[in-house]
């Protein structure tokens, strides 16, 4: 019997690792696998295998592929959508009218978190903006003080490269995050974005 608590114990442990998943959560969690057919158990687990062996960072944006470069990568577009995360690639793509090319920053400026501009993809951002394609990079972060310092820095950074920098407008509420968003205020942020 103690085996068992203790596999339980171990599975809920691994369940709290995950973002916004308290204790409750994660026995619930824990009991649902208990309670799933052993194909089922299997088909979560090989998800997750798959997962873990074939996603990557593409070589040239940042985000989740399984090729090298990404799909998005192997078309040119003149506009250059600088998110945070791989998951804001998602959340940009709900944008109607934008046509862009995607780079990910795997953060955002934070002194308090001890993040820096060298922590996060700024170099490989410029090294994109070298051939001259892209006329403009526009700064989809989320509209808090981690959000504004990283596209300040960012429009800083890019000046000399003569490249038009654009921020979302404030559509998107200060201090919230961009993935929830809904698909109009995407929309009217990214039409309504501004020159910084």
């Amino acid at each position: 019997m103690n085996n068992t608590l203790n596999a339980i114990a171990a599975l809920v442990n691994e369940f709290t690792k995950l973002p916004g998943v308290g204790q409750k959560t994660a026995q619930r969690y824990a009991y649902k696998v208990i309670d799933m057919s052993p194909s089922e158990a299997e088909t979560f687990v090989a998800a997750i295998k798959t997962v873990k062996q074939k996603v990557k960072y593409c070589s040239v944006c940042g985000n989740f592929t399984d090729v090298m470069p990404c799909a998005n990568c192997s078309s040119v577009a003149n506009i250059l959508c600088v998110v945070a995360w791989p998951k804001d690639v998602l959340t940009a793509q709900r944008i109607k009218g934008l046509k862009a090319s995607y780079h990910v920053l795997h953060g955002t400026i934070s002194p308090l978190d001890g993040r820096t501009p060298d922590d996060i993809k700024l170099k490989e951002l410029v090294k994109r903006l070298g051939d001259g394609s892209v006329q403009e990079v526009v700064l989809a972060l989320n509209p808090d003080v981690e959000g504004e310092t990283t596209g300040l820095y960012i429009a800083r950074l890019l000046k000399p490269l003569d490249v038009k920098v654009s921020r979302l407008a404030q559509g998107i509420s200060m201090g919230s995050d961009l993935e929830y968003a809904d698909e109009l205020t995407l929309t009217e942020a990214f039409n309504n974005r501004r020159t910084l």
